[in-house]
């Protein structure tokens, strides 16, 4: 079928044209939302998943109807190695400059950017990828000390003033959340403790893998209070069904049965693969229905091109240690592995590997459900690993 107009969407972070089974996470954020530009008591959401799972759509489409009712959004995501400051200064600078152009009277925007640029010169000092020249001016003895749990505090204070004062609320969308330093991350917590504490409207909604829970709360102690942590996971049938059809239908095209049964199956509800198995089935067939031998050639094709880019890209940043792990747990089968069984595979004790599940944590590669316990965070990851690599002694 005509490949101009197919309507799925496979891509990081692309909103699908079918968002379907997350309405109750955007109402409960919609729901934070609101209260805490009111005053209200309220908690903010770290939406956590596994790879592949919409946690990045989720948020976009949070941040984009927050914007939408006159929020004031900041939209960042955390790559590994960079510094929060490094991330949040010129967001600020941009949301400041907004708040200060809103129509009602005040000037505390402009008290606020003088702050922001304190803040600044305090954290050039401190951050080496803090390389930005604004001239702000400052405001001395505010957010300058060069510590960062108390200037980010005093600065999210005064950003959050002045968000009030023109009836708006200061929205930190970050995703990738976990890559954050735990020392910068509780500083952040900190800091949106104390907003909260003297009703100032900042609110965090952020994104990460499911080892996020646990970062926060070494953290700070105090986190899980602080937050709502919604655990993002693959769709139900009702939902994964309506993301592959409706799309399909809005230009008068179906499937068989026994076809999308396929899909289901193969993608296992994963918001990602259904739109890239979506993509496939399209430029399969040839006409309406899309069949059942369309859908099965599109497996194929869909795995050849996530073997290329979506698993591979995650696979060429491992090392060759990190990489025979990886095979030994995908030769355990589906599901969360035992440390000991792993290193047993692996003919080495725990204590020999420990360094390289660590540094697979901390890639992002894996996580742990629980204490001992080791799972992918990239679905099907283990079917990827005995693809490309056949065999667990060939590595």
């Amino acid at each position: 079928m005509n490949p101009k107009i197919n309507p799925y969407a496979p891509g990081a972070g692309t909103i699908p044209p079918q968002l379907a089974g997350r309405d109750d996470i955007i109402n409960r954020a919609d729901i934070a939302l609101e209260r805490c530009r009111n005053g209200l008591s309220f908690r903010g959401l770290l939406l956590v998943g596994l790879r592949g799972v919409g946690k990045t759509v989720l948020l976009t489409k949070i941040a984009q109807e927050a914007e939408l009712k006159s929020f004031t959004v900041i939209s960042l995501e955390t790559p590994e190695g960079r510094s929060l400051p490094a991330l949040l200064i010129p967001s600020l600078r941009s949301a400041l400059l907004r708040i200060d152009r809103m129509k009602a009277r005040g000037d505390l925007a402009k008290k606020a950017l003088r702050i922001l640029g304190g803040f600044l010169g305090a954290m050039k000092l401190k951050y080496e990828d803090v390389e930005f020249s604004f001239d702000l001016g400052d405001e001395a003895g505010v957010a300058d000390s060069g510590d960062l749990e108390q200037d980010l505090t005093d600065l999210l204070l005064a950003v959050g003033a002045a968000a009030k004062e023109k009836k708006t609320a200061l929205v930190l969308a970050i995703d990738e959340i976990q890559y954050l330093r735990e020392e910068q991350f509780a500083a952040l917590i900190m800091a949106l403790h104390k907003c909260t504490q003297k009703q100032v409207p900042v609110i965090l909604i952020g994104a990460g893998l499911p080892q996020l829970v646990a970062q926060a709360g070494e953290a700070k102690s105090y986190a899980e209070r602080l937050f709502e942590y919604p655990e993002i996971g693959p769709l139900d049938e009702e939902a994964a069904r309506k993301a592959i059809l409706n799309p399909a239908k809005s230009l008068d095209v179906d499937y068989e049965e026994k076809a999308i049964l396929h899909v289901l199956d193969q993608t296992k509800g994963y918001p990602y693969f259904l739109q890239e198995w979506g993509k496939h089935c399209w430029q399969a067939a040839e006409s309406s229905p899309i069949k059942f031998s369309d859908a099965q050639f599109a497996t194929q094709t869909a795995i050849t091109e996530l073997d290329s880019s979506f698993f591979r890209v995650r696979f060429d940043r491992l090392t060759p240690s990190e990489k025979k792990y990886l095979r030994a747990m995908a030769e355990l089968g589906p599901g969360a592995h035992r440390s000991g069984d792993i290193s047993q595979l692996l003919k080495k004790d725990v204590q020999a590997v420990a360094p390289t599940r660590a540094s697979l944590i901390k890639k992002g590669m894996i996580y742990s459900p629980s204490h001992g316990d080791n799972a992918f965070t990239v679905p099907l990851f283990d079917e990827f690993m005995k693809r490309v690599v056949p065999k667990l002694d060939s590595l």
